[in-house]
């Protein structure tokens, strides 16, 4: 009975394999590589050669003296971005909605997706040219208005700030694309109604369009949530230099400096591990906590 509605749908399995196949080899495959986090791995023995230590590495991971420093600065990184880039790709979408003129509204979205395709080496570039003390444009004006300027690529109280502005600079227009196709979905008739009864356009964003988007924004919100621990690599090793240190090391780059510089290759797997497990079970607590008042989950 299994093979032969399996062969009945044989065409939606079909269309399903090259999916199912980039799961099973860039995403399950892998996994077999963690037990290196339970080895003194030896590249030369390889993961069957290779020691078995145990919870040794998370054990040094843990006692190590900069250990909360991490913590504390991947958290309040994410939280900073969480607070406030993760509502600006919705306000940006409901104001993209009120474009009624179609020729505006598609050009204007095309500017704010256009960031998106920039890396983080052009996006890090244009920071230095923006905010550097000797060229950084922002200075030379500062420097002709008030005689002085500000070091904001060397100030460790600014640079979690940075890191979030840029973030918000790069990806809300790209993260609106969801809350635009939710919003598309949204009965017409609903806006009728409530013109009707004599609405203006913010109440009927604030009792129709976001009631209607609200299960979106809990999906996304969650599965926001289970990156909490993932701080952009590539973003903040191009933002470091050793002033801004206490602030700026996060995870990634301990685990780049002792897996990819040191040749430490357990430690790092270790720290991806760990990341994983605290994301997962964010994931799962803020998905029990929606579906436990009421809200809808994502399982």
């Amino acid at each position: 009975m299994f093979w032969h509605r399996i062969y009945l749908h044989r065409y939606f399995y079909l269309l399903m394999l090259p999916g199912i196949l980039y799961f099973i080899i860039f995403r399950y495959a892998p996994m077999w590589g963690l037990t290196i986090a339970f080895q003194d791995y030896n590249p030369y023995a390889g993961i069957f050669g290779s020691e078995w230590v145990g919870f040794e590495h998370f054990k040094d991971l843990f006692t190590y003296d900069y250990f909360y420093i991490l913590l504390r600065n991947t958290l309040v990184i994410n939280f900073m971005s969480l607070i406030l880039f993760f509502p600006v790709p919705i306000l940006l979408a409901l104001m993209l909605n009120e474009i009624r003129h179609s020729t505006f509204k598609r050009l204007n979205q095309s500017i704010v997706y256009l960031p998106h395709f920039l890396s983080w080496v052009v996006v890090a570039g244009l920071t230095f040219f923006m905010l550097s003390t000797d060229i950084g444009a922002f200075n030379k004006i500062l420097n002709n208005l008030t005689g002085e300027t500000i070091a904001f690529l060397s100030n460790d109280k600014l640079f979690w700030i940075i890191i979030t502005l840029q973030n918000i600079w790069k990806d809300a227009g790209w993260g609106t694309i969801i809350f635009l196709a939710a919003i598309a979905g949204v009965n017409p008739s609903l806006y009728e109604a409530a013109v009707v009864d004599g609405a203006n356009r913010l109440r009927q964003i604030w009792h129709i369009t976001l009631p209607a988007i609200r299960h979106v924004i809990i999906i996304l919100l969650i599965l926001r949530l289970g990156n909490m621990m993932d701080v952009g690599f590539e973003q903040i090793l191009l933002m470091l230099n050793p002033l801004v240190m206490n602030v700026g090391d996060v995870f990634d780059t301990y685990a780049y400096m002792q897996g990819i510089l040191r040749g430490d290759t357990s430690i790092g797997v270790a720290v991806g591990m760990f990341k994983g497990i605290v994301g997962l079970s964010m994931v799962l607590g803020a998905n029990w906590l929606s579906k436990r008042f009421g809200g809808e989950g994502i399982m």
